[in-house]
């Protein structure tokens, strides 16, 4: 985007010599932030000729202010630095200005102000509309950048040159890293109350640098240097202030992983973490995929999981009640350290309830839950159900 030269053709009076008013603006620049002198093109000729005229400023100006606007946003410079430039540039030309060093200056003072400061401030308002529109542009490129940067990152698309992207957001993708990744009753969506209350609570504590936030096919995201682990402890702990009461959501947290296949294997392990929580019911809200290996291992060979679910309790299916009853009472016995009168309390049922039906699970499968090793296939076989939704699945 350029900016515009507004026509050479002045109206009115004897102006400030040119060459007074380009040593003027090197100056103001020299004192204003170091903003280039570039950007004040045109404003003190046009303040000079208000100053004589008390013309309002020309749709050409309007333009060109907007065009510069539109430039300094392009360059990166802040929008204080253009605003305390243009400010700067009115005060210190003010006292040079053709219209007040006139020798009836006293008399006109008050209506040559008036018109230079409300010359400033449409300048300046004009400044602040090219420069937000092309701010405006920027941050949804930004945005779209970033959330195509993480949507290759999660999914592993573009492995060889995601390294270099990464650096855009100060990620260095050769140490090893941890994925956290978060699930709520509702999906969540970039821009979100909750996923931008915890981004911008994250980011005073560890800044941009060392935490990327983000949304994930549902999930609220947190990628972090394992070297870095108080993000992930930061970053539940603002989930759950900004879920207060609101118990339902979980937090799935991978192993560490180097390298940008290792961000992929990270997100998946959090993931399963919290499928593997969801599918068995487990209490926790904090779900380390460390701590789950043995469920992961139960998952990686759905086939052979399958066949020993179908081989150990698909006779629990013939019974006039269902498999279900029957699973819910093993899973319950495990889980209360096979313990009948824990397993009453827990199912809300009587002791002999329990018994009966342990009874009739040893009668139809063969496996005893009293004895040590037939129990562990009985335990492994109710994991695996649970696993792959069965008896759910095979009946769906």
């Amino acid at each position: 985007m350029t900016v515009t030269t507004v026509s050479q053709q002045r109206r009115g009076a004897q102006l400030a010599a040119p060459d007074e008013l380009a040593a003027l603006a090197t100056k103001i620049a020299a004192e204003a932030d170091g903003t280039s002198g570039e950007l004040l093109d045109g404003y003190l000729q046009t303040l000079a000729e208000v100053s004589v005229s008390r013309r309002p400023p020309s749709d050409d100006e309007l333009r060109q202010w907007r065009d510069i606007g539109a430039r300094a946003a392009e360059l990166g410079v802040p929008m204080r630095s253009l605003v305390n430039l243009y400010l700067r540039a009115t005060w210190q030309a003010w006292p040079h200005l053709p219209g007040v060093r006139g020798p009836d200056a006293t008399e006109r003072i008050c209506p040559v102000g008036e018109s230079i400061m409300r010359t400033a401030d449409t300048a300046v308002m004009t400044l602040a509309e090219g420069y937000e529109e092309v701010q405006r542009w920027i941050v949804r490129r930004e945005e779209s950048l970033r959330r195509e940067f993480i949507d290759d990152l999660f999914d592993g698309r573009d492995i060889g040159g995601l390294a270099e992207r990464a650096e855009r957001y100060g990620l260095h993708l050769g140490w090893a890293h941890v994925v956290a990744a978060a699930r709520g009753a509702a999906p969540f969506v970039d821009g979100g109350l909750i996923a931008r209350q915890v981004e911008t609570a994250l980011r005073p504590h560890f800044g941009t640098r060392d935490a990327l936030v983000g949304t994930k096919d549902g999930l609220l995201v947190c990628l972090a240097p394992q070297r870095h682990r108080a993000v992930l402890d930061e970053f539940v702990r603002q989930l759950s202030l900004a879920f207060g009461a609101d118990t339902s959501w979980r937090v799935g947290i991978g192993r560490p992983q180097s390298g940008a296949g290792g961000v992929v294997r990270s997100f998946e392990q959090a993931r399963g973490a919290l499928e593997i929580g969801s599918r068995l019911s487990l209490p926790e809200q904090v779900l380390r995929a460390r701590e789950l290996l043995v469920y992961q291992v139960l998952r990686r060979d759905t086939a052979a999981l399958s066949e020993l679910v179908t081989e150990v309790l698909e006779p629990l299916r013939t019974t006039r009640m269902g498999a279900e009853p029957l699973l819910n009472t093993l899973s319950a016995y495990f889980d209360s350290g096979s313990v009948a009168t824990v397993t009453a309390q827990r199912l809300h049922v009587g002791v002999r309830t329990v018994t009966y039906r342990l009874r009739r699970i040893r009668d139809l499968t063969g496996y005893a839950a009293d004895d040590p090793r037939q129990a562990f296939t009985l335990h492994v076989a109710v994991l695996g159900a649970q696993l792959i939704g069965w008896p759910k699945q095979e009946s769906s």
